[in-house]
């Protein structure tokens, strides 16, 4: 059994495009979402219509709850609070109200059984939408963060665009990265695979090459609110 587990496109249809296409070369059997659609792109709707045309389970993440919600003090630096919220209006008026219905009633969870192989999913940690466990975080906070599904072998996240995979008690943690914002300097998708056959469990990074330029010209066309410094991201795979 081989599973994709996508998350964090943040309305770059053109990146998921490519990633999407790539998972069909790659004969995959099953692709999970672990949240952030919409919120920051050029392409929210095409983004948003892509992930439910999959007929899968797709999980929250922070970035759908402010396209429902806003982004409220606090979660974000001061300075940047009245751009965001900007972007998330720009981003309100491209989708209809069925889809923020939608992006409201999803689940923040995901728990797997495949071949007797427990698999935890979830958007940033079991218990919050927005808390950060980066790639150097110490065993202590991993174990406390993420792992709490004791029986889980596999524990599968997103938020950070920074992709890894780290193995600690027995049991394996793997970040996917992002689809359509990677934040680790390698300007190119990210998404994680997990396979499980007779037991075993091998799990991979994908990084995927798309369209750069394309979407930075989608960025300017539908003057998007903050292109410059998007553009920016796109083309650097930094924040």
């Amino acid at each position: 059994m081989k599973i994709a587990f996508i998350s964090d496109i943040h309305g770059n249809a053109i990146a998921l495009d490519a990633v999407l296409q790539d998972i069909e070369n790659q004969g995959i059997d099953k692709i999970y979402v672990l949240g952030d659609i919409c919120y920051r792109g050029p392409e929210p709707k095409r983004s948003l219509d892509l992930v439910r045309n999959l007929h899968t389970e797709v999980i929250k993440g922070n970035a759908d709850e402010w396209v429902v919600r806003g982004v409220r003090k606090g979660e974000v630096a001061d300075k940047v609070l009245e751009l965001m919220n900007l972007e998330r209006q720009w981003i309100v008026e491209q989708l209809e109200p069925s889809d923020i219905d939608y992006l409201e009633s999803l689940p923040a969870q995901l728990n797997l059984t495949i071949e007797d192989v427990e698999i935890s999913a979830f958007h940033a940690t079991p218990t919050s939408l927005f808390d950060i466990v980066l790639p150097n975080a110490d065993d202590n906070q991993i174990e406390t963060s993420l792992m709490q599904a004791q029986n889980a072998q596999v524990f599968v996240y997103a938020h950070i665009h920074k992709p890894y995979i780290r193995y600690l008690n027995g049991k394996v943690i793997i970040n996917i990265g992002s689809v359509g914002l990677p934040f680790d300097g390698l300007a190119k998708a990210s998404y994680g695979l997990v396979e499980v056959e007779d037991g075993h469990i091998k799990t991979s990074i994908r990084r995927v090459n798309y369209d750069l330029e394309s979407v930075v010209a989608l960025y300017h066309e539908v003057q998007y609110p903050n292109a410059e410094m998007m553009s920016k991201v796109i083309r650097t795979a930094k924040i």
